[in-house]
């Protein structure tokens, strides 16, 4: 049976590696890039290399920066006594995107995970509690989820951070806006009610 040459075979396993796409999304992108103008496929290329090279954890916060302190960290219109601790860069866009925080970003580099491998040592838990120190922050924000990660997480830096006498805070939990309870799972609810607000 016919199949496609190894070399567009490999770029289907290449593409087949990025999040979100499947068999099927990746042999299309793969078609498109072997059947695209000549230059379509060497502009990606470039991009991909281009960006690799040029975009770097910012040295204060860890968010994405292509020239020392992104730019969030030169912003001096933000308060420094609030810093809101997220898992991963792309975390920080979703902060920002809400328009909701004004305060500055710590990038763990990951959760808690024992079983995983990931402990303390693997996160960059020493940068957090020296930038709480040095900023004379007052409240840490807990931006993760409430998975069993995310729990772990933020029982342990609640613990480490204490010590520093900050306020400690985490993300509400609840029902999603615009959603019918129909649509809610007993957990949440849960959460919902003992997290719930006087009008």
């Amino acid at each position: 049976m016919a199949d496609y040459p190894p070399a567009a075979l490999r770029l289907v396993s290449a593409l087949r590696k990025l999040p979100g796409v499947g068999p099927r999304s990746a042999e299309r992108l793969a078609l498109y890039l072997l059947s695209a103008a000549p230059g379509a496929s060497e502009d990606l290329a470039h991009a991909v290399q281009e960006a690799r090279a040029q975009i770097k954890p910012c040295p204060e916060c860890g968010f994405f920066s292509e020239d020392g302190l992104c730019e969030i960290c030169r912003d001096k219109n933000r308060d420094s006594s609030l810093l809101c601790v997220v898992e991963h860069p792309p975390d920080v866009l979703n902060f920002e995107r809400s328009g909701a925080l004004k305060g500055r970003y710590h990038v763990l580099g990951g959760l808690l995970s024992p079983l995983d491998g990931i402990g303390p040592d693997e996160l960059k838990l020493p940068e957090l509690l020296k930038r709480t120190k040095q900023n004379k922050v007052t409240e840490v924000i807990l931006g993760f989820g409430t998975d069993a990660r995310g729990e772990t997480t933020a029982l342990y830096l609640a613990k480490e951070l204490s010590a520093l006498g900050v306020k400690i805070t985490r993300l509400a939990t609840g029902v999603a806006a615009g959603s019918g309870l129909e649509f809610v799972d007993s957990i949440t609810l849960g959460h919902a009610l003992s997290h719930r607000r006087e009008l």
